[in-house]
Formats: structure tokens, C-alpha cells, sequence
């Protein structure tokens, strides 16, 4: 069955658009910031940011075509946030590497069912913890922000409170972008664009190493696992659609891995992005697969035109990038403590999971995220929490 376009209505274009948003605002911030750390150069940048824009968007409008279900997405936003704590750390031939281990290991997953196996193994309640920990350190930095930049930080907060107000449709992150903008162009004299060649993605010769495998792959398998595959399919159920789950994850761990050669990270459905182009707001339920088609249209092009996009990020000031950093991972954050603590089964193993998130420290080579569930596991296991 192919999508009728003139079933399309107001309602599918605005989920749609809002969809696409998210990947590529907040999203798209993370990712050249991401990309900063790790010292990567403007050709290396760009590599990264047109291939995980163009494919995830054509991977997301193409299951949703096949299959008549609006699939969503563009990359991982939370894997993101996880690699900027230890990127550098690795050679970018070894996260290339790393980026592929971590796709294959989701195909496998997918081939074999033990998705769900993993996520009985591994309690949600700990993969919560762990990510609030991770994600808590981009979100406090808004505070010495506001600090530093009071009216740019003054006019995003309003910006915050007031979108929702206008339509309960608009994410609050939109009008943090949109007043804090309007802040920067009264506070700020812009330097001139740097010119950028445009340039296509780049072979990434991977290097595949234990210590890849066990600090980056396992822990971004399971971060785009749980947070944004697992995410996506509850929201699809929850909205009266049957996905079919294996090929989900074969699908976006075939994607993951085909990226990883050109330095991208992840391409896969994303959990908020699928919520909103297949739920009521996003109008008739024949008519949702034209608001996904959008979004992964919108989200293609504009990684099409990463050249151009990166020259007009790499203008504004560190301080409204931490800004809009923080921001746009503060739901994530609300949405992972309230999963976490509100589980009283687990309790010390949370907690500890959390703390040891939140120290960003890596020991013998491991880094901090699998420290963290392994702390949290063995906690629970010795306490007897939770169905230990």
C-alpha cells in the first residue's frame, strides 16, 4: 500500500516538522560539539554530520513506506551525549571501529531475539541511572551559563516556558532556540562565515579493539537499544501499530555499522521522534506514515547541506551551545531519574550506578558508563534488590 499524498493535513506536517526539530537542533549541537572534542578537522566533521543526517533520514522514510508505520529518526542524541564524556580518549580510526561493533552487535540481537533477554538481564531502572548520571553533567553546566550570558540565558528560559503555552504541539526546546537567538542577535556581534567547500563523507579505516568493544560499543548498543529503539516500538504499540520488531534492529544495526565506516555513530529510530509522528496529534491514523515521511525528508536534507549547516553553528558563542546542549537534553534527564528512582526495588544499586555515572572517571581503560552497570549489577546481585 503506498501513502495517498492527498491525505496529507495540517496536522501530519506539523508533526512532522516538530519531529525533525528535535534531531536537528539540540541534536545537531551535541554532535559538532561531540565532534570538537575528539579534534576532529572541518572534513571530518562534516563527514559525520552528512552521513548520519542523509541515511538516517532515508533509512526512517523507508521502513515507513515499506511497512505503512511512521518510524522516525535520524541518530542517537543519547549516545551522543555518552561519547563526548570519552572520545578523546580513543583514536578516530578505534571509534569508527567501535561505531561498527556497536551496530553489529544490535543486528545480532536482532537476528538471534535476544533483545528482550538483555533487557530482563540488564533492569531498565540501572540503564536509567547510568544515563541520568551521563546526561546530568551537560544539564548543570545551564546555571554557571546563565551566569555568564544573563540575557541570552534570561531570554531562552522564557523561550522555554512560553512555547509550550502557545501550543501544547510546540517542544519547549523550540522556543529556547527562537528567544535565545533573538538574545544572541542583541548581545552579540557576529564574526564572518568561514567559507566551507562542500565536500562528500569519508572512508574511516576502523580499528577494532577490545577496549572499543567493552568502553564504547556495548554501552552505545545498549544506550540506543533502550532509550531510543525500545522507545520507538513501545510508542508504536502504545499508538495501535504492530512493528516488526527483529527487522527494526537489524535494520538500524546494519545502518549503524554501514556509518561507522564514513565516522558516523549511529543511525536508528528515534524514540521521541517516532512518538510524535504516531500519535493523535499527529492527525488520522492512515494519514501518520506522511508526518514520518516529513520528518526523514526534512531531516535527509538538512544533512545534505551539513557544509553550510556547521559554518552557522560554529558562529554562536560556547556559552549558547551549552545552552541549548543542556536544554535539549533536559526531558531525557526528567524522564530517566523518574524511571530510575521511581523503582524502590532497587535502590543502593541505583544509587551507586548513578553516582559513579555522574564521576565521569575511567579505570584500567574502562570507562565510567560500564562502570556503572557493572557497580549497579553487582550491587543489586549482593543486596538481593530488585528480581535478584
Amino acid at each position: 500500500m503506498a501513502l495517498n499524498t492527498q491525505t496529507l493535513n495540517t496536522q501530519n506536517v506539523l508533526a512532522g516538522v516538530m519531529s525533525a526539530l528535535m534531531a536537528c537542533t539540540g541534536g545537531a549541537i551535541m554532535l559538532i560539539n561531540c565532534a570538537h572534542i575528539a579534534g576532529l578537522n572541518r572534513s571530518e566533521l562534516i563527514s559525520w554530520f552528512f552521513i548520519v543526517y542523509v541515511v538516517g533520514g532515508c533509512l526512517n522514510v523507508a521502513l515507513s513506506i515499506r511497512y505503512q508505520i511512521p518510524f522516525a529518526g535520524a541518530h542517537s542524541i543519547t549516545a551522543v551525549a555518552f561519547l563526548s564524556t570519552l572520545v578523546a580518549q580513543f583514536t578516530w580510526n578505534e571509534v569508527a571501529g567501535s561505531f561498527m561493533m556497536a551496530g553489529l552487535l544490535i543486528v545480532v540481537l536482532g537476528l538471534t531475539g535476544w533483545f528482550g533477554k538483555i533487557l530482563d538481564f540488564i533492569p531498565k531502572a540501572l540503564i536509567d541511572a547510568m544515563l541520568a548520571g551521563l546526561i546530568l553533567n551537560y544539564v548543570v553546566q545551564i546555571v554557571p551559563t546563565l551566569k555568564a550570558a544573563p540575557l541570552v540565558g534570561g531570554m531562552a528560559i522564557l523561550g522555554f516556558f512560553i512555547a509550550p503555552k502557545i501550543s501544547r504541539s510546540i517542544p519547549p526546546l523550540l522556543g529556547v532556540l527562537v528567544l535565545g537567538v533573538i538574545g544572541l542577535l542583541i548581545s552579540t556581534d557576529f564574526p564572518a562565515i568561514v567559507p566551507a567547500a562542500f565536500s562528500l563523507p569519508q572512508w574511516v579505516s576502523p580499528h577494532f579493539t577490545v577496549n572499543g568493544l567493552i568502553s564504547i560499543a556495548i554501552p552505545m548498543a545498549v544506550l540506543i537499544l533502550s532509550n531510543d529503539l525500545a522507545v520507538a516500538l513501545a510508542a508504536l504499540k502504545k499508538n495501535g501499530y504492530q512493528p516488526p520488531v527483529d527487522k527494526t534492529l537489524v535494520m538500524s544495526g546494519v545502518g549503524t555499522a554501514f556509518v561507522g565506516l564514513f565516522g558516523g555513530h549511529a543511525v536508528n529510530i528515534g524514540g521521541m521522534m517516532t512518538a510524535i509522528c504516531s500519535s493523535e496529534e499527529a492527525g488520522p491514523k492512515e494519514s501518520r506514515v506522511g508526518a514520518a515521511i516529513i520528518s526523514g525528508g526534512l531531516v535527509a536534507l538538512f544533512g545534505l547541506f551539513a557544509w553550510k549547516v556547521i559554518s552557522i553553528i560554529e558562529l554562536l558563542p560556547v556559552t549558547f551551545i551549552t545552552l541549548l546542549s543542556g536544554f535539549s537534553l533536559l526531558s531525557v534527564l526528567l524522564n530517566s531519574l523518574q524511571s530510575a528512582f521511581s523503582d524502590s526495588a532497587y535502590r543502593y544499586s541505583i544509587l551507586f550506578a548513578f553516582v559513579m555515572a555522574i564521576s565521569n572517571l575511567s579505570f584500567l581503560g574502562i570507562s565510567s558508563p560500564v562502570w556503572s552497570l557493572l557497580i549497579g549489577m553487582v550491587t543489586m546481585k549482593v543486596l538481593r534488590e530488585g528480581k535478584a
